[in-house]
């Protein structure tokens, strides 16, 4: 690893808790073939809400990421480490960012971040956040979807590092993690 190591984190289910991310597995196995038929959309595509209507609902569905995690405290903590360079990248769209904005305020974010990105062009989320990963040169990069760390392993040279929950806990993957403080504890080790 650099000497100076450059992480990157997600929004929401990473440094926000989010109670609804444990339904990922039913959304990926039921919804996404639906999604597909209806909209005619690719099973590999994250949906984009398109009419007011799917974005006041997407709305909706971010006011679950109601609090901060668990752990943010050591993460802002390690943030006073010069060993770390800490970015927030999240691939909310664009017009999710009033919510983004009142989120950065909420856990200033400049106290623990070098700089904080959004999606603004409203890319698939895991072309968004390869891109920014290259970008900055990140070493690691935190994600709670799987979908998304399996798509960022083949495309990005960063160590990917999984928040998961209880229903994934059967998936085998080397950076496994149930918990922010988990992650944290983890970078400890490697400043």
């Amino acid at each position: 690893m650099a000497k100076t190591l450059k992480v990157g984190f997600d929004l929401d289910g990473v440094i926000l808790y989010n109670p609804i991310r444990i339904l990922r597995p039913f959304a990926k196995n039921f919804l996404k073939p639906i999604k597909a038929v209806l909209f005619h959309q690719e099973k590999s595509s994250f949906y984009m809400p398109q009419t007011n209507l799917e974005k006041f609902l997407w709305r909706l569905i971010h006011l679950t990421s109601f609090k901060t995690n668990s752990g943010l405290d050591d993460l802002k903590k390690l943030a006073k480490n010069k060993k770390f360079e800490f970015y927030l990248i999240t691939s909310r769209y664009e017009f999710l960012k009033d919510d983004y904005f009142r989120w950065l305020k909420k856990i200033d974010s400049e106290k623990i971040f070098k700089k904080c990105y959004y999606n603004k062009k409203n890319l698939q989320p895991n072309q968004f956040k390869e891109i920014m990963i290259k970008k900055l040169k990140l070493n690691i990069y935190v994600e709670d979807n799987f979908d998304i760390i399996e798509k960022l392993n083949h495309h990005t040279n960063a160590r990917i590092l999984w928040l998961s929950n209880i229903l994934d806990r059967y998936i085998p993957y080397q950076f496994k993690y149930f918990s922010l403080k988990e992650v944290c504890q983890y970078l400890k080790t490697l400043a």
